[in-house]
């Protein structure tokens, strides 16, 4: 039996650098490769499920237009909390902030992912949002958080995956989207513009 064991009409490209990714897709043994998009994620209007939708698809035709060609796949994931779109923090002040807005609550993890087919034409894009919920936080514990330096560079200021799990009572719906990309959605995504073929059959390496 062979590894990765995914037919693949063309390869994949994930148009992010962002290791959770990576190691999502590698979980699921889908072979890739990484090509960074040259966007800029600031400065998108409307509702956060359009904004994530949108974000993910300007990623995905960004790698695209790079000359990049294949399947490309484009994710982008927010935290909302009370309508207020939490980004990844600038600084401690804003780690810090965000952590005592979330905490003691719930709060909704989205993420809008497109995928580009190799002529350069979106073959589908969705969204994905999971509630999530906090314990209410102590000053200590969010200091003690943002010590560790885990809150920079994730959205909401914090990783479910890792250290930051201590502050999760509950969540409701997609782990896997909290931590950056919902794995069913986006291989079912796959499968039907048939960028992945066969899956999850594994190939019999030949004798």
């Amino acid at each position: 039996m062979s590894f990765p064991f995914i037919s693949i009409n063309n390869p994949l490209i994930l148009a992010s650098a962002s290791p959770r990714r990576k190691e999502l897709l590698q979980q699921v043994k889908i072979p890739f490769r990484i090509t960074q998009s040259d966007i800029d994620e600031n400065n998108e209007k409307g509702k956060p499920r359009s904004i994530c939708v949108t974000l993910a698809e300007k990623k995905a035709l960004s790698v695209y237009n790079s000359s990049a060609k294949g399947w490309i796949l484009g994710a982008d994931t927010i935290v909302v909390k009370d309508n207020l779109i939490m980004g990844k923090p600038q600084d401690a002040n804003e780690v810090a902030s965000m952590l005592e807005q979330l905490g003691g609550g719930d709060h909704e993890v989205i993420t809008g992912y497109s995928i580009i087919n190799p002529h350069g034409d979106i073959a589908i894009s969705g969204h994905v949002a999971t509630t999530v919920t906090f314990k209410r936080l102590t000053p200590k514990e969010i200091n003690g958080y943002i010590k560790t330096g885990e809150p920079f560079g994730k959205a909401g200021a914090y990783a479910i995956q890792e250290l930051g799990a201590f502050m999760i009572t509950g969540i409701n719906g997609s782990y896997s989207n909290v931590v950056g990309l919902p794995l069913f959605e986006v291989i079912d995504s796959l499968v039907k513009v048939k960028a992945l073929e066969g899956f999850p059959l594994p190939e019999i390496a030949s004798k």
